[in-house]
């Protein structure tokens, strides 16, 4: 008897992409360090107050660019990874309070360690495996990788010569060259974290990087998002220690989605340094084709412009009047 031919095929499983909800913009309302807090209520008071008029004109060019009424929503992250010298307990009532007194409604806070870690996810380790490091034409490997070293660069280091090359004759001193640079270079060259005490430790810039991976809504554990804000009810006491605190706090019940299109920060000029390495950081990030695709039909069927590289999709504004 004759046996029929039959094909195999093996199909690898493939978590389901879940849909995240998305605003139009997400607005950073500025960043303090956790020092700048203990210097009293004034300060937010302050900022806030400088902020207000840089938000009512961001929103109404939103309008303008979109029409009707933008999905626009609010954050605020505090830095509780590296210090944790004020108590959620007061601090969070202290901020909310300082917005509201400026005219400013704050929707989400929250804190920069869930960058790192939320329980047993990771983001900031999801998010190194997405890293694809851009090594400069002629690379000859005398640099080790980035995911061995910890630091990730726009280019190539400038070249010096070493003991083999002074017996037989100095190399010449060559420049640090920027990939793809325009007439000059500006090279850079970014930690993303180092090692303490047999523990690592992510650099400000990289948990800055992930902060904006997170709001845009683009990073995924086993296809499902990393963060999903909960809702803090109004008059609910706030836990005296920062691990208490979920990653992402929703505190105004009416607030637009978290996760949006585009991302837009205010900040003062002193975080100017460390927004150039995030910019350099989010350039060598390859998104989830799946995850791409979901994001980039979402925008069509709401007529939404988004431009293709990721890190075209964040905007800051820079000032030493915040």
């Amino acid at each position: 008897m004759k046996v029929p031919d039959t094909d195999f095929e093996v199909v690898t499983a493939r978590p389901r992409i879940a849909s995240v909800p998305l605003s139009h913009l997400s607005v950073e309302l500025g960043h303090l360090y956790m020092e700048d807090f203990g210097r009293g209520p004034g300060v937010l008071t302050e900022h806030f107050g400088r902020v207000r008029p840089l938000f009512e004109e961001l929103r109404e060019r939103a309008s303008a660019r979109w029409g009707g009424r933008p999905r626009i929503s609010t954050c605020f992250l505090i830095d509780d990874y590296f210090s944790q010298l004020r108590e959620p307990a007061e601090l969070i009532p202290e901020l909310l309070a300082a917005a509201a007194e400026a005219g400013v409604t704050v929707d989400y806070v929250a804190r920069e360690s869930g960058c790192a870690h939320t329980g047993a996810i990771s983001p900031a380790e999801i998010a190194l495996g997405r890293l694809v490091s851009d090594p400069p034409p002629g690379t000859d490997g005398s640099r080790p990788p980035t995911l061995e070293t910890g630091w990730l660069s726009n280019g190539e280091r400038e070249h010096h010569s070493d003991i083999n090359e002074a017996m037989t004759g100095l190399r010449p001193w060559s420049p640090p060259r920027e990939n793809g640079a325009r007439m000059h270079s500006i090279y850079v060259d970014v930690e993303l974290w180092h090692e303490h005490t047999g523990k690592r430790v992510w650099s400000c810039a990289y948990l800055a990087a992930v902060w904006q991976l997170l709001r845009l809504g683009v990073l995924r554990d086993q296809g499902s998002p990393l963060v999903t804000p909960e809702p803090w009810d109004e008059g609910r006491p706030y836990p005296r220690d920062w691990s208490d605190l979920p990653p992402v706090v929703k505190v105004n019940p009416r607030a637009q989605p978290f996760c949006a299109f585009r991302t837009y920060t205010f900040l003062d000029t002193r975080f100017l340094p460390t927004e150039a390495a995030v910019r350099v950081i989010l350039s060598q990030i390859s998104l989830d084709p799946a995850v791409r695709e979901l994001t980039e039909r979402r925008a069509r069927e709401e007529k939404i412009e988004l431009p293709p590289e990721l890190v075209t999709r964040i905007s800051h504004v820079f000032s030493d009047a915040l």
